[in-house]
């Protein structure tokens, strides 16, 4: 933990925290206007699956080396470079006349998605170990971003016209630039700079991988599911792509909010029993919503139990991650923040697949309750059991 005042700690996270939430607006932003573009553009289910999936490719693969980088050369730096580059895309989104240029666009907006381990990198150096899992939970509630996208954009697009949510998402961004720029404070820096191979070595830790693993259940859920929920609500129940992002929002604002309840839960109790119960929980509402897909009531009381579930997992999660390894902790959430956006970008995927091939989609979430079921079965046996049979 650095040397610095509690009112700079507490500047550089409320700053950090709502860059990330306007960040992940664009990084969120294609899914609640993707019915519309599959009609303009005419494309097909896997299509449009691919299209709301690719931003989540670019934010979770840049996440390990955009974590590194913070770490070497400073959180706020590398947070706002990050910031400008992602008004490329954003400037040029409006002028998309062909598929394949708006999936280019789509690929390098994925860069507003890294924005999570640059945070959580930045942010940990001013808090001491005892609050990093309240701390960090707050920080990851920049994640509203994605609740953000689905509650306002659909709104901007029905008023104001489709180019007019991508000029207003430039405007943010450059207020917040500014904002960062001019009142927060960058992280003190470690004197030993450490190589990439060093930086890397948290990739040896078997325990990286684990919780990457976790991860990829948790937070994978949560930006599927966030990303996913317009264009699936307005299939499966016909409902207004207002109303559908505005469903899409309260899942994600669900799940966001619990997450610094998760954090402060795992500072308090094991957050290894936490999670063999949340796993548990996520394999059974998930096999419930897979046969409820045309019953809304218990559709809709499942995924926001789902929500909640995820939510909390995601805090509990990123509790556990100083502890892998405290000089690293860039590189440690870059490759578990890196399995997490992987796990939101394969599901959408299948599940257009899915539902192309079979005309429903209660497989895909039949296999989201095997995958609960593995992560269970592994965090059982690797940090419940095995410390228990040491005791």
């Amino acid at each position: 933990m650095q040397q610095t005042s509690k009112k700079d700690a507490y500047i550089a996270l409320t700053i950090a925290t709502i860059a990330m939430a306007i960040s992940f607006m664009v990084w969120a932003s294609l899914s609640p206007v993707s019915n519309q573009l599959a009609t303009e553009f005419g494309l097909s289910a896997s299509q449009k699956s691919l299209l709301i999936a690719t931003p989540v490719l670019l934010g979770s693969i840049m996440r390990i080396p955009m974590g590194i980088l913070s770490d070497r050369f400073g959180g706020k730096k590398i947070y706002i470079i990050t910031m400008l580059f992602t008004l490329i895309p954003l400037a040029l989104i409006p002028f998309a006349s062909t598929y394949l240029f708006l999936m280019l666009c789509a690929f390098f907006i994925g860069m507003a998605g890294t924005t999570f381990a640059i945070a959580i990198s930045y942010v940990s150096t001013f808090f001491p170990a005892e609050k990093q899992g309240l701390i960090l939970g707050i920080a990851g509630m920049g994640n509203i971003g994605n609740a953000l996208a689905g509650l306002i954009i659909p709104r901007i697009n029905a008023n104001w016209g489709f180019d007019w949510v991508y000029y207003t998402l430039i405007i943010a961004i450059t207020v917040i630039v500014i904002i960062f720029a001019i009142f927060a404070k960058e992280m003190t820096l470690s004197a030993e700079k450490k190589t990439l191979k060093q930086s890397l070595s948290v990739a040896k830790d078997k325990n990286t991988w684990y919780l990457s693993l976790f991860y990829f259940l948790t937070f994978g859920s949560f930006v599927a599911l966030s990303n996913y929920l317009p264009a699936f609500m307005g299939d499966q129940f016909s409902i207004s792509a207002v109303n559908a992002g505005l469903f899409s929002a309260g899942f994600a604002a669900t799940a966001t909010f619990m997450r610094p309840v998760g954090g402060i839960l795992a500072d308090k109790l094991n957050p290894t029993k936490l999670l063999t119960t949340g796993f548990a929980l996520v394999a059974v509402m998930a096999c419930i919503i897979a046969f409820s897909l045309t019953q809304y009531g218990l559709f809709t009381t499942m995924i926001f139990l789902t929500a909640l579930t995820v939510g909390l997992g995601n805090g509990i999660i990123f509790k556990m991650v100083p502890m892998v390894s405290k000089g690293n902790t860039g590189a440690v959430t870059g490759f578990v923040g890196a399995a997490g956006g992987l796990g939101g970008f394969f599901p959408p995927l299948l599940l257009g697949i899915i539902k192309q091939t079979t005309g429903t989609y209660t497989l895909g979430f039949i296999l989201l309750s095997v995958f609960a079921v593995i992560c269970l079965v592994t965090v059982w046996a690797v940090y419940v059991r095995k410390p228990a049979a040491t005791a």
